[in-house]
């Protein structure tokens, strides 16, 4: 009797047990359902462009400024110093930008998104509230180079990795619209810099850029939100992922096409004004220039890639930015220096956007993809920081631009080839498949 008991017992837990994996199966099914029904859609789905592309914009947008105030301290500031000394404050920006991926990257998959934004709105206005009272090399590194870098960090991953959480087929267009954001910080804060320097003197023109920053990241803060809530740590790094051919080599692609990138964004103006092709008012302007077209060559590229692939968005960019790389040592007229400069906006601002929605289509399960942006980023951080540095120390040894200009197409014509490769890696040689 004891034994038929036990037994019964035995079956009540067993099929209540079932019951209730049953019921544990459902409601994953149904959790992994109902997302799927709020995906592309919704205010709050769009709200997170909206959100990100303030991110963009005081994160990138920040950094696309560095070449207003190379020039201001060439001629005033630091007058006398070598332009490849002053590019490192600019190269630091850009470099910690990247690098502190590998940090924020893990955070924000292990919940933190609005702590690294907040933390960010106290840093940026103070980097640029520091930068404003610098009278010194050692303080401009301080705080442009490290205060504003480690700031812009704090930004750019969670800008990239919040917006896989809402959308799938309109990812692409959803992460251009937010990338406009950089662009049009590169056309509004040099230009309000410019402006503003003249009529109340470099120190408040700093200052209101951070009044500026601290406004609309306080935007991205009330309505930015994460939806993935994790479930258990995250790892700073994911070694597994370097085993995988197409990600190691994306790597290596980005951090030979981000050594030579910014050469042209550092040194065109410089190029322009001292070989007599244009004005210092003309000359100031170019990157202006560079910057709004740079705004459609995020977003265009981004939609057609929804459609395509972003692969087969990101391959072509990075090549055309190459083409026009070399173009740019046969340029010497004015109309030749405007067509270059908005070209080389228009199709590098594919290269600059594209890259996280290849990572997003690259990473399996998109809880980790926060912790393998970090990864790509801080390896391109390195390609950063070298990479101006380098351009200013052939051009002091030459005294010419031409090593330059060859320095940066060959550095993005090998991330070219390197793209390529990764292309043919996802989907061999059929060319009309989406990758």
């Amino acid at each position: 009797m004891g034994s038929t008991n036990l037994d019964i017992e035995q079956k009540i837990l067993a099929d209540s047990s079932a019951t209730q994996e049953n019921a544990n199966s459902n409601i994953s099914q149904s959790t992994d359902k109902e997302p799927e029904l709020t995906f592309d859609t919704g205010l709050q789905t769009w709200l997170q462009v909206l959100g990100s592309f303030f991110l963009f914009f005081n994160s990138w947008g920040i950094i696309n400024t560095w070449g207003a105030y190379q020039t201001y301290y060439e001629r005033e500031l630091l007058a006398g110093t070598s332009s490849s000394t002053i590019a490192w404050i600019g190269s630091l920006q850009s470099f910690l930008l990247m690098m502190v991926g590998v940090i924020t990257g893990p955070l924000f998959d292990a919940g933190y998104f609005r702590t690294l934004i907040i933390f960010a709105a106290f840093l940026l206005p103070f980097g640029l509230m520091m930068t404003s009272l610098a009278t010194k090399y050692w303080q401009l590194i301080l705080s442009q180079g490290i205060c504003v870098g480690l700031a812009a960090g704090c930004l750019f991953v969670p800008s990239v990795a919040i917006l896989p959480q809402y959308f799938r087929r309109k990812r692409g267009l959803a992460n251009g619209l937010a990338a406009s954001g950089s662009s049009i910080g590169g056309v509004i804060y040099p230009i309000m810099f410019d402006q503003l320097q003249k009529k109340v003197g470099v120190a408040w023109a700093t200052r209101a850029l951070g009044f500026v920053c601290f406004g609309t990241i306080c935007i991205s803060i009330s309505i930015m939100r994460s939806r993935i809530q994790p479930k258990e740590k995250r790892k700073l790094y994911q070694l597994s992922a370097l085993k995988e051919p197409a990600f190691t080599i994306f790597a290596i692609a980005m951090f030979m096409g981000f050594l030579g990138f910014y050469n042209f964004l550092f040194y065109v103006q410089s190029y322009a004004i001292e070989t007599g092709i244009v004005d210092a008012n003309l000359g100031f302007y170019l990157l202006s220039m560079l910057n709004a077209a740079s705004t459609f060559g995020r977003i265009a590229p981004n939609f057609l890639a929804d459609h395509v692939g972003p692969l087969n968005m990101l391959t072509p960019a990075v090549t055309i930015t190459a083409t026009l790389a070399f173009v740019w040592i046969g340029v010497h007229t004015v109309p030749g220096i405007i067509i270059l400069a908005v070209f080389y906006g228009f199709f590098s601002g594919g290269f600059v956007s594209l890259p996280p929605v290849v990572m997003a289509s690259m990473t399996p399960d998109v809880r980790n993809l926060g912790t393998r942006l970090g990864m790509v980023f801080a390896i391109t951080s390195i390609g950063l920081l070298i990479g101006t540095p380098i351009g200013g120390a052939i051009l002091a040894d030459t005294n010419k631009f031409l090593g330059v200009q060859l320095f940066t197409a060959c550095c993005l014509t090998t991330s070219a080839v390197l793209m390529t490769c990764v292309r043919f890696l996802r989907s061999g040689l059929k060319f009309h498949v989406k990758a």
